[in-house]
């Protein structure tokens, strides 16, 4: 059975390119409650700790490098069916893939500067949340 929390990430290029607000609009739009929000800075250590899975890939360190090289939005998001409700409402992971009305064909650039992070399951979505929100912080 599907949850109803969801965890997501606005990326280090959608904050520099001022696009906060217009993909907190969106998610907000697409009917999701914000339960949890900060804007924060990832360390090395912090970047490779969450994209653990992908650490034998060869863009293993680009991707660590992008996802420390500026702040980073968090955020808990609540709805029925979140994260597969969220996983439509974000895009194809290539905007040029990504159907019209979703966050990565209006904000993204390419495959690797995505605008966004959205929970792949259930599992992982609190996973992800845990990692990035304190018990305290996660309402």
């Amino acid at each position: 059975m599907a949850t109803n929390r969801t965890f997501t990430m606005i990326k280090p290029d959608g904050v520099e390119n001022g696009h906060i607000g217009g993909i907190l609009n969106m998610i907000t739009e697409g009917g999701f409650k914000i339960v949890s929000l900060k804007l924060t800075q990832l360390t090395v250590a912090d970047a490779q700790g969450f994209y653990a899975v992908h650490a034998a890939r060869p863009f293993f360190g680009e991707l660590v490098e992008f996802m420390t090289r500026g702040p980073i939005v968090a955020a808990i998001l609540e709805k029925d069916n979140a994260v597969e409700d969220f996983r439509t409402l974000i895009g194809a992971t290539n905007p040029a893939d990504a159907a019209e009305g979703t966050i990565r064909k209006k904000y993204a650039t390419s495959i690797g500067e995505n605008a966004v992070h959205g929970s792949d399951s259930d599992e992982n979505a609190a996973i992800e949340g845990a990692f990035h929100f304190a018990g305290r912080e996660q309402f």
